[in-house]
């Protein structure tokens, strides 16, 4: 639609929210963990996969079959909320989903960096964000992560990835490049954002996720054991922690926790900070963040909902679900336990 004119929030939120009460719950979960690849793919031809399920069955089947119906639903899901939306919450809306364009950034970095094919590489894109084929397929081409950031310097992340490479030939480690992609599109999130009664939540929801980004950050190069100071990889942006205070949490996930929990955030992410205390490994703590930032969107947009923030809410819970049936799938065809499975899991 038009990026002119009006914005339409009650009609676009109202959309939303019928979507967001058909992802799948506690109770799907259940039994798609006992299930294969061929029943996982039968279950989701039974909800609101059935269109890419149907349309993919003749040339794929298991578990690429799901990787690509979950990534075809994503973008046709996210394509339809710029389709309904119209003028300044269009724009919003854009921008937001950049995220997708940082992720196959992030995705095709990863993947060289870590020797994967291009077809596993290509798996995990997400094609919903800013970027056209010509370009996601030409990063995907791309021999070395020196040739991807070439390949962006007519981005808005050429000139931020072009920073930070002498920083990730020097330490060896991907986090300077991906704290660079990150920065980047949380700043062109935040500026010229006009903060009035319909953008004040969101930019609440803005910093909040950018406090939770600098959160795993730190703790990522904290157990990375690279010789740098999280300080130097701070988001701006965020209100719970300035660069120093995080550098010292970094090493203490109790002080870490601790400090969420004495924030804004802790009375209403108390369940979820019970879990991150608990969590044993990084990637659990990493899960209980996630399902804790989906929790505080869903009470900033009950508060002004006719917003872009509960369309933002919609857009984390629908990466959640996705996220969740690619590692049940993934899990049940590497033979995993249903336990092992389960604490993959995002749980909303």
């Amino acid at each position: 639609m038009s990026t002119a004119g009006g914005s339409n929030p009650e009609y676009v939120t109202a959309r939303v929210g019928a979507r967001k009460s058909a992802l799948y719950g506690d109770e799907e979960y259940r039994k798609l963990v006992r299930m294969g690849p061929s029943e996982i793919a039968r279950f989701m031809e039974e909800s609101d996969y059935e269109a890419e399920i149907n349309a993919l069955g003749a040339r794929h089947s298991g578990v690429d079959l799901i990787e690509y119906a979950l990534n075809r639903n994503l973008a046709r899901q996210f394509d339809d909320l710029l389709r309904w939306a119209d003028g300044r919450l269009y724009d919003l809306i854009a921008r937001y989903l950049r995220k997708f364009d940082a992720w196959n950034i992030k995705t095709v970095i990863r993947g060289l960096y870590s020797g994967a094919d291009r077809e596993a590489v290509d798996d995990d894109l997400i094609r919903a964000g800013e970027f056209d084929e010509a370009l996601v397929d030409s990063l995907l081409d791309a021999p070395t992560i020196e040739e991807v950031v070439d390949r962006l310097s007519g981005t808005i992340f050429g000139a931020d990835l072009e920073a930070a490479y002498d920083d990730y030939e020097e330490t060896d480690v991907l986090v300077p490049l991906e704290n660079a992609i990150d920065r980047t599109y949380y700043e062109h999130l935040l500026d010229d954002l006009v903060v009035d009664e319909a953008t004040a939540q969101y930019r609440t929801f803005l910093e909040a996720e950018i406090d939770f980004r600098n959160a795993r950050n730190a703790l990522r190069l904290a157990q990375s054991g690279a010789d740098v100071d999280p300080a130097e990889y701070y988001i701006d942006g965020g209100s719970l922690f300035t660069a120093s205070e995080l550098a010292s949490l970094a090493q203490n996930r109790e002080e870490l926790v601790a400090t969420i929990r004495e924030s804004q955030y802790g009375d209403d992410l108390s369940v979820a900070l019970d879990e991150l205390e608990a969590a044993e490994s990084l990637i659990r703590f990493e899960r209980a963040l996630d399902a804790a930032l989906v929790e505080y969107t869903d009470g900033l947009g009950s508060v002004f909902p006719l917003s872009i923030t509960p369309i933002a809410s919609y857009v984390l819970a629908k990466e959640r679900e996705v996220d969740n049936i690619r590692a049940i799938a993934r899990g049940r065809e590497a033979g995993l336990s249903e336990d092992r499975i389960s604490e993959e899991l995002v749980i909303l």
